[in-house]
């Protein structure tokens, strides 16, 4: 009866230990928030895009995600940031992906698709560069200013992930 005991005591030491050592760990959590970085610049977008206001809505979605997560603030200026990044809009389409039985448009898709690097002060190589791609549909509307309002808030939603896409790259790689 105690090696019983003795081994259920062992196979549940033994199954405990390989549970709690899978690697899992949540990427976003305040505690797992690297704070190696306090203070971030973020540029004008070069926007090599069709769209005019593209650059303007990414970077304010920027500001915004920076803004959310704590610890990381935006800073006055390249010479007094902890890190900077460059930052390009490839391209910005908008298509129709959904079709009505009358075959007319019921939906378009707006993506967009930016190139970013992120350097650490004094340093010339990025820490991280790359390209990341969002995009989210939004709904045909007759009304010429409704149609323009719903694009408009998709290229705000597509900027929104692609900041938090970036921001968690960064984290993930600091």
């Amino acid at each position: 009866m105690p090696t019983m005991i003795l081994y259920r005591a062992l196979l549940s030491a033994l199954i405990l230990l390989t549970l709690s050592g899978c690697g899992y760990h949540l990427t976003n959590s305040p505690a797992n928030r690297k704070q190696s970085f306090r203070n971030i610049w973020i540029p004008f977008f070069s926007n090599e895009s069709i769209s005019p206001t593209a650059q303007t809505v990414l970077r304010r979605a920027f500001y915004d995600e920076i803004h959310a997560l704590r610890g990381i603030n935006p800073a006055e200026s390249r010479d007094t940031a902890d890190l900077a990044m460059k930052a390009k809009i490839i391209s910005y389409s908008s298509g129709a992906v959904s079709y009505s039985a009358k075959d007319e448009v019921r939906q378009y898709r707006l993506a967009l698709t930016v190139e970013l690097e992120a350097y650490k002060k004094g340093e010339l190589l990025p820490i991280w560069k790359g390209q990341l791609q969002s995009s989210k549909q939004y709904p045909v509307n007759l009304n010429l200013a409704l149609q323009r309002n719903a694009e408009e808030q998709a290229l705000d939603a597509a900027a929104r992930i692609l900041a938090h896409k970036f921001i968690s790259a960064i984290e993930e790689s600091y």
